[in-house]
C-alpha cells in the first residue's frame, strides 16, 4: 500500500478534522454569546457601569479557569489512560448539556448572572479534559512525518471554526436569541459522534503499574525538567495573558465601536481569519528553517497588532489589526505546537498537553481577567495597548532567558537535553 503524502489522505483524521470543526464552531458561539450576555445583562438589569462591565468579563475569564487549574493534573492523566475517544466526546456531551441549559434559559428569559457564571466554569471543567485529549489523538493516527501538516490542517480546522462559529452565532442571536445556543446543542452531538467513529486511540502504558499521582507527578517533572519545552509553553502563557484583547471585544463591539452583536460575531471572527490563511499557507508549504526565531517574530507582530486594535475607532482598521494578530498567533501556534508534539514521548503526550493547554488556556482565562481588572483601571483602549507592548516585552525576555528558542532550527525531535525520566513503581 501506498504511503499517504497528505493527513487527508486517512480516514481517521478526515473525521478528527470534522469533528474538530463542528465542535470549535459550537463551543465558540456558545462563549462568545456567553460573554456577550454576561456583560448586556450586567449593565442593562443589574445597572453597571460600563467599566465595571468589562471587569465582570474578566471574572468570567476566572471562572472558567478555575476548574482547568484544579482538574489539569487529573486530564492529562485520564487521557494518557483511556480510550482518548471516549475522554474527547464525553467532553463535547458535557458541552452540549451547557448549551442546551443556555438555549432553554435564554428562551424563558430566566438568565442572571450566577447562572451565566455557573456555565462558564462548567465549560471549563468540559475544556480540561477535551484539550489534553483531541491534542494526543492527532500524533496516533497520522505518521510523524505528516504531523507538521497535520497540525496545520487542525488548524485550519480550528480557525475556521472560528471564524464562522461567532459570526453565525452572532447573526442568529440578533434573530432568536435561544437559537445560536440549541444550533451549538445538535452540533456538539454530531461532533461527539464523529470522534467516536474514529480507531481506538489509547496511549501505550508502562510495563510497571504506576501510581496515577506518579503518573501526574513525572508529566510534570518531565515538561519542567527540559527547558526547551518549557520555553515553548510559557511563551505563549504570559504573551496572550498580557495581550488578552478578544476578551474586552464586547466592550469594543456594544460601547466604543457600537456595531452590537453582530459586529461582535465579525470581530471574534476576524483573528480566526487570518489565522485560518496562515494555517492554509503551512499546510501546504509547512515552516523549514530558523523555526524559533520565526516563533518569537510572530509574538512581537501579534504584540503590534494588539497595539493598532486598542486605538482605532474605525470598524475596519480594528477588523484588518485582529485579522493581522490572528496570523501572527497562527504561526506561534504552528510552530510552537510541532515542536512540543514532536520532542514529546507517546506516553506522555496527554500529561505534556495537559500542561501546555493549561498554560494556553490561562493565558485565555487569565488573560481576560487581566483585561478585565486593567480595564476596570485604564478603559478598555489603556488596557488593550497595555498588554500588547507587556506581549512585546514578554518576547524579547524570552529570547534571552531561552535562548534553545532562538537556536530552534528545524521541526526535529532533537532539542531536550536528555533522556524522559522513567516511570517507577510506588
Amino acid at each position: 500500500m501506498t504511503e499517504p503524502t497528505s493527513p487527508l489522505q486517512i480516514a481517521d483524521f478526515r473525521r478528527f478534522w470534522c469533528a474538530r470543526f463542528i465542535a470549535v464552531a459550537a463551543t465558540l458561539s456558545m462563549v462568545v454569546l456567553l460573554g456577550y450576555q454576561t456583560y448586556d445583562i450586567a449593565r442593562a438589569d443589574y445597572g453597571y457601569s460600563r467599566q465595571e462591565g468589562a471587569f465582570l468579563l474578566g471574572l468570567l475569564g476566572l471562572a472558567q479557569f478555575i476548574p482547568l487549574l484544579l482538574l489539569t493534573p487529573v486530564a492529562g492523566w485520564v487521557a494518557d489512560k483511556f480510550d482518548r475517544r471516549h475522554v474527547a466526546a464525553i467532553a463535547n456531551l458535557t458541552d452540549c448539556l451547557i448549551a442546551g441549559v443556555l438555549a432553554a434559559m435564554t428562551w424563558l428569559e430566566a438568565l442572571n448572572l450566577p447562572i451565566l457564571f455557573t456555565l462558564a466554569a462548567m465549560h471549563g471543567g468540559a475544556r480540561v479534559f477535551l484539550g489534553p485529549s483531541m491534542s494526543a489523538i492527532a500524533p496516533n493516527i497520522v505518521p510523524a512525518k505528516l504531523l507538521p501538516k497535520a497540525i496545520a490542517f487542525s488548524s485550519i480546522s480550528w480557525q475556521g471554526a472560528t471564524v464562522i462559529g461567532p459570526a453565525i452565532g452572532g447573526f442568529a442571536f440578533a434573530e432568536a436569541q435561544w437559537l445560536p445556543h440549541a444550533t451549538s446543542t445538535v452540533l456538539l452531538v454530531m461532533s461527539a459522534a464523529l470522534i467516536m467513529s474514529i480507531r481506538p486511540v489509547k496511549a501505550r502504558q508502562s510495563a510497571v503499574p504506576v501510581h496515577p499521582v506518579r503518573q501526574m507527578v513525572d508529566g510534570a517533572k518531565f515538561t519542567f525538567k527540559h527547558r526547551f519545552l518549557l520555553g515553548c509553553i510559557t511563551l505563549d502563557l504570559f504573551a496572550v495573558i498580557l495581550a488578552g484583547a478578544t476578551a474586552l471585544l464586547p466592550v469594543f463591539a456594544r460601547d466604543i465601536l457600537q456595531v452590537g452583536p453582530e459586529g461582535l460575531g465579525i470581530m471574534r471572527g476576524a483573528p480566526a481569519l487570518g489565522a485560518a490563511a496562515v494555517a492554509l499557507i503551512l499546510s501546504f508549504r509547512p515552516l523549514e528553517n530558523n523555526v524559533g526565531v520565526k516563533m518569537l517574530w510572530a509574538v512581537v507582530v501579534f504584540g503590534i497588532a494588539t497595539i493598532v486594535f486598542g486605538i482605532s475607532r474605525d470598524l475596519w482598521l480594528s477588523l484588518t489589526a485582529l485579522v493581522v494578530l490572528g496570523a501572527a498567533d497562527m504561526i506561534s501556534v504552528f510552530v510552537r505546537s510541532s515542536l512540543v508534539q514532536l520532542n514529546t514521548p507517546d506516553e506522555m503526550r496527554g500529561r505534556v498537553s495537559s500542561i501546555s493547554g493549561l498554560a494556553i488556556s490561562a493565558s485565555n482565562e487569565l488573560g481576560e481577567m487581566q483585561s478585565g481588572i486593567a480595564a476596570g483601571i485604564l478603559g478598555a483602549t489603556g488596557a488593550v495597548v497595555f498588554g500588547g507592548v507587556g506581549a512585546i516585552l514578554v518576547t524579547a525576555l524570552w529570547a534571552w532567558i531561552f535562548p534553545e528558542l532562538r537556536l530552534a532550527k528545524r521541526f526535529t525531535s532533537e532539542y531536550l537535553d536528555d533522556d524522559p525520566p522513567k516511570e517507577k513503581p510506588v
